[in-house]
């Protein structure tokens, strides 16, 4: 998906001469804590909450209370993960969209987005969720598939979690099936550390069982 697919007509923009006690009331109107601000239909900027809050007389304009705004932006042909990661970034709340031009062609929300990503068809679809934790020098995708389509399924969908910090990855792999246990032990043979399993079966029973199994021979 792009960035102008992602559009919301739910959130307009403010106008430079919009006032500071306006802008909060449309923040809360619209469950947000960011909106653009235009200056005859040219977008200048993004206004906070926290921003406003700090300024004393709410009764002015943004263009009094502003002599800058911060201009995060995305263009119409980015990608959504393009746009999820400018939103992190500069943790908005809303973020506008522009053309090549610059021109302000409208904004999208996180809430939007999520609600988006949520409806997506791998989302949405029945199946199994595993979460596999490795080295990072150990991930390989084309392994995983395979593990996963020698027992007759197919991965809907993946999403790998890591931190600068860190030399191990997240895994967390969206399966076809809600039956996970042979493909599990599929990938134990193929020594992966099962992080967690969302499934209808039988597995964590048998971690259970196998668990209370090694504490009795310990315990002899």
């Amino acid at each position: 998906m792009r960035a102008i697919d992602l559009i919301t007509d739910e959130i307009p923009p403010l106008t430079h001469e919009d006032t500071g006690e306006r802008a909060l009331n449309w923040m809360e109107e619209f469950k947000v804590s960011h909106l653009p601000v235009l200056k005859n239909g040219i977008f200048v900027g993004v206004v906070s909450e926290t921003d406003i809050l700090d300024k004393m007389d709410l009764d002015k304009t943004l263009h009094e209370l502003f002599q800058h705004l911060p201009r995060p932006y995305v263009l119409a042909n980015d990608h959504i993960y393009q746009v999820l990661s400018r939103i992190s970034e500069f943790k908005l709340s809303v973020i506008p969209v522009l053309d090549e031009n610059e021109k302000y062609l409208g904004c999208t929300s996180t809430q939007h987005l999520m609600t988006l990503i949520a409806n997506t068809g791998s989302i949405k679809e029945h199946g199994g969720i595993i979460v596999l934790e490795m080295a990072i020098a150990d991930y390989s995708m084309a392994q995983i598939a395979q593990i996963v389509e020698s027992n007759d399924a197919k991965i809907l969908s993946s999403f790998i979690m890591s931190s600068a910090d860190s030399t191990t990855i997240e895994v967390t792999l969206k399966i076809n099936k809600i039956e996970l246990d042979r493909i599990l032990r599929t990938f134990e043979r193929y020594d992966y550390i099962i992080k967690a399993t969302y499934q209808k079966g039988n597995y964590e029973t048998d971690l259970q069982f196998r668990f209370d199994a090694l504490m009795n021979y310990l315990n002899l």
